[in-house]
């Protein structure tokens, strides 16, 4: 089965502000919803967004923790704000191209409700292992696990954040093109699946790269691959993908992505200004630094109807793993 990933990525908008700017809605506070609880990678990425975002728009930007049911009910809170562009979202793709293929029950309709303002990261999941266990099994990397999981069936279990998550889309793919035989373990959250991969509880994990990452740097994770089809600049030691055509991944590419997302019904003025003010926060280099060791590239919309046409582009390809994994969210 080949697994394609479409993709619109764009360059970055380089457009300042210009000087003369009024404040949006009278210079009130824009409240950026994070749909997750505070200290994770999407929490971090919004309050760098926010810390750069008020300068670029002359108000204050204020972040909102609003977790619970993998980021449904920030997005609702998002869908449902004021529509004078003071309401924000920093949403994920799963939310807006794979949850309405796990439900009826959506209280949204990502489409309907939810006005593109930019896409602003994109990043790969990061493949690692129980170093000691990998020992043990003799796994050197992620090929020899995979051939192993293949004539062990389930015995190597993958911690997840939760079923539905992007995480839990991939390993299923995987399993499906590469004929291995991995099986999810979901938690409720990754910090609990990190403390019992920690503890040898079970085997791997695919997920996000800042909690994963000073486990890899102490010795007691190895870092066996990302989930994109290359290769990451700032991890090029880690094999993508593409490195295990032989195993039916030549075509496996499972990138994330992020977006910053308002009530529909924002006038389009407001949106421009938006967009406009991301794009002077993407192009400072100090932003995108401060990004690297979270796992995330920047990758800004040209204009907000390039994020339109990427959600629609990206739902067939998210279709799909909803429909390997077999994912409900009722």
């Amino acid at each position: 089965m080949m697994i394609n990933r479409r993709t619109l990525l764009a360059t970055p908008a380089l457009l300042a502000l210009p000087a003369h700017a009024q404040p949006i809605a009278g210079g009130r506070p824009v409240r950026l919803v994070v749909p997750f609880p505070p200290g994770g990678a999407v929490d971090l990425l919004g309050r760098l967004l926010a810390e750069r975002l008020a300068p670029a728009l002359g108000q204050n930007v204020v972040v909102e923790n609003r977790g619970g049911a993998g980021g449904i009910l920030g997005a609702d809170a998002v869908a449902k704000g004021d529509k004078d562009g003071t309401m924000l979202g920093l949403i994920g793709v799963t939310t807006l191209a794979a949850f309405p293929f796990m439900t009826n029950r959506l209280p949204f309709d990502p489409v309907r409700d939810l006005a593109p303002v930019s896409q602003i990261t994109d990043g790969a999941l990061l493949c690692v292992v129980n170093a000691e266990i990998a020992r043990r099994h003799g796994w050197t990397d992620f090929r020899s696990m995979l051939l192993w999981s293949r004539a062990n069936p389930e015995k190597v279990r993958m911690g997840s954040s939760g079923s539905g998550t992007s995480s839990h889309l991939n390993i299923e793919a995987i399993n499906r093109a590469a004929q291995a035989q991995i099986l999810h373990v979901p938690y409720r959250g990754g910090g609990p699946a990190i403390n019992d991969l920690l503890a040898g509880n079970i085997e791997m994990m695919f997920d996000v790269m800042p909690a994963l990452m000073p486990h890899v740097e102490s010795g007691r994770f190895l870092a066996f691959a990302v989930s994109s089809n290359a290769t990451l600049p700032f991890l090029p030691n880690v094999p993508g993908m593409a490195a295990f055509a032989d195993l039916g991944l030549g075509r496996h590419n499972v990138v994330t992505w992020n977006a910053i997302m308002a009530p529909a019904g924002v006038p389009e003025a407001t949106i421009t200004r938006l967009h406009q003010a991301i794009g002077q926060v993407a192009a400072d280099p100090a932003f995108v630094q401060r990004l690297q060791p979270l796992g995330y590239g920047t990758v800004v919309s040209r204009a907000p109807a390039d994020l339109a046409a990427l959600i629609q582009a990206e739902r067939p390809f998210w279709q799909n793993l909803v429909e390997i994994s077999g994912a409900r969210l009722d």
